[in-house]
């Protein structure tokens, strides 16, 4: 079963999911698990491919970091890959995985791994930026050990939502909120997928305090299954696309059984969710705030 079918768990507790299931294996039999140069390009740094382009490995030194991008332009689908992260002192490290338009006023829908100190964990932090505005992180700690094995992460994106998953769980909904309450929405800017490891230590440990370990250098990150089921457009082209799978009514909100595992995840593991900033960050509640799950 491909990724962008087994990330949301189908074929499990009710009947309707069973049916999904069985669409999306029609849908999906045609989509292969990719290897990485038929999709992706190296943009900067040494990034090492193994196993006939069936791995990527990004890696970071004092000298640099690294990262690599789609060659296409995509606009609404779904978008899949493993990752494994690096152990032990990856303090100051950020590991990204992203989708992202071009431009000041661009759009863009992160993943961004915050790396930690031995023994402490990895804080995952998302965000969703629309014509150029952001400052929409959430926080979560992990439910499992992100350095252990290849783990699935993957982003569905249709006109009415964006729903980023952990393996088979959904762990953010961003929904379709611009007729109804005037909130900027990616829906008309197509954007290319990027992986980078680079270094953030003046923000992403501890708020910065921690600092980078370069006798712990080179760090390295590992990337597999480079699967892409998505519009692909060229910059030139008007945006087409309209009435596939995930257009259709099953992926236009979550279901019951997916909710309460989005709510697990808030509640247990969240750390950080900008709608609820007491710091005073926001004089007024962002009014998307009011309609996402």
């Amino acid at each position: 079963m491909k990724s962008c079918v087994r990330l949301i768990g189908f074929g499990r507790y009710t009947r309707e999911l069973v049916y999904i299931s069985l669409v999306l294996g029609l849908i999906l039999s045609s989509v292969k698990a990719s290897s990485f140069n038929d999709n992706f390009e190296i943009s900067w740094g040494t990034v090492k491919l193994w196993n006939n382009g069936e791995t990527a490995q990004l890696t970071m030194d004092r000298a640099s970091g690294s990262g690599f991008q789609s060659k296409n332009e995509y606009i609404f689908g779904c978008v899949s890959m493993r990752i494994k992260l690096m152990s032990g002192n990856s303090a100051g490290t950020v590991t990204s995985y992203y989708l992202s338009s071009e431009g000041s006023a661009h759009d863009e829908l992160d993943y961004e791994f915050l790396g930690n100190l031995p023994g402490k964990p990895y804080t995952l932090q998302t965000n969703v930026f629309a014509n150029g505005v952001g400052n929409r992180e959430q926080k979560i700690r992990l439910w499992f050990d992100p350095t252990d094995d290849f783990h699935n992460y993957s982003i569905i994106w249709n006109h009415k939502q964006i729903v980023f998953w952990v393996d088979s769980i959904p762990i953010r909904a961003f929904k379709n909120n611009e007729e109804t309450a005037g909130v900027p929405y990616p829906n008309r800017r197509s954007m290319r997928i990027i992986s980078t490891l680079w270094n953030g230590e003046d923000w992403a440990t501890d708020g910065g305090r921690v600092k980078t370990d370069w006798s712990q250098a080179p760090f390295v990150a590992s990337y597999q299954s480079f699967e892409i089921d998505a519009c692909s457009v060229s910059s030139n082209s008007s945006l087409p696309c309209a009435n596939n799978w995930w257009d259709q009514s099953e992926f236009q909100s979550l279901n019951q059984h997916q909710l309460r595992r989005l709510q697990w995840v808030r509640k247990n593991h969240m750390t950080y969710d900008y709608c609820h900033d007491r710091s005073g960050r926001f004089s007024v509640t962002p009014a998307e705030c009011a309609f996402n799950p």
